[in-house]
This record gives C-alpha cells, sequence and structure tokens, in this order.
C-alpha cells in the first residue's frame, strides 16, 4: 500500500505547480515508475483517483511509463539492461561490476496545467 503515498506525494507537488504557475486545472501527470521498484502502477491509478477528490486535480489523468533498468559497467564503460539469461553480467565484456544508473526510482515526470488565460 505504499503506492497511496508515493500517489499522496505527487498529488501535492502537482498542486504547488498549479499555484506557482496560476493554473485553474490540471489535467494530467506522468510518472516514471522504475523496474527495480516494488510499485505497481495498477494501485497508483487505484489511489490516485481517491486523492484528487475535491482538488483541483479532480478529474484529472495519471499516465504512467515503465522505466527499464540500466546499469553502467565498471569495467568497459557500456550502458546496458541486465538480462538473466547473461547472469546479469555486462554484455560486451561479460564484467559484473556494475553501477544502477536507472530503475529504481518512481518519478513524476510531468504535470500538465489548464492556465485558463
Amino acid at each position: 500500500m505504499h503506492e497511496m503515498s508515493y500517489v499522496v506525494r505527487f498529488v501535492n507537488m502537482a498542486i504547488e505547480a498549479a499555484k506557482e504557475n496560476k493554473a485553474v486545472k490540471v489535467k494530467r501527470l506522468l510518472v516514471s515508475v522504475g523496474e527495480m521498484t516494488d510499485v505497481l502502477p495498477e494501485y497508483l491509478n487505484r489511489y490516485y483517483s481517491l486523492a484528487v477528490m475535491g482538488t483541483i486535480l479532480e478529474g484529472s489523468v495519471l499516465e504512467t511509463k515503465a522505466e527499464p533498468v540500466r546499469v553502467l559497467c565498471t569495467s568497459c564503460g557500456k550502458e546496458y539492461h541486465p538480462e538473466k539469461e547473461n547472469g546479469y553480467a555486462c554484455p560486451v565484456c561479460q564484467g559484473n561490476a556494475g553501477k544502477v544508473v536507472a530503475g529504481r526510482d518512481v518519478v513524476l515526470e510531468h504535470v500538465e496545467l489548464e492556465t485558463g488565460g
């Protein structure tokens, strides 16, 4: 149920963006969900309609997009998506040392506002 805390945080961020931009309505939020998170987009959507009731976001749409895991190989510098079939190793040098550079966060990427002007 930690999805609800993400939803509340994103709703609050969108309300602040609307205030700063003197918007009359928030039309859409775009949220990136990392492949390494245990956040389920269907739960984000389920809680979203409840969290926006009575706010400037009521009637808006929550869109989610998957953010694949990307690893930077510390041996050869190649960025890749780790695959189980390859033992999660770098496909170029077969090294196992890498740094995750994407896919472990849940991020509010865009807030679409209606300014009414």
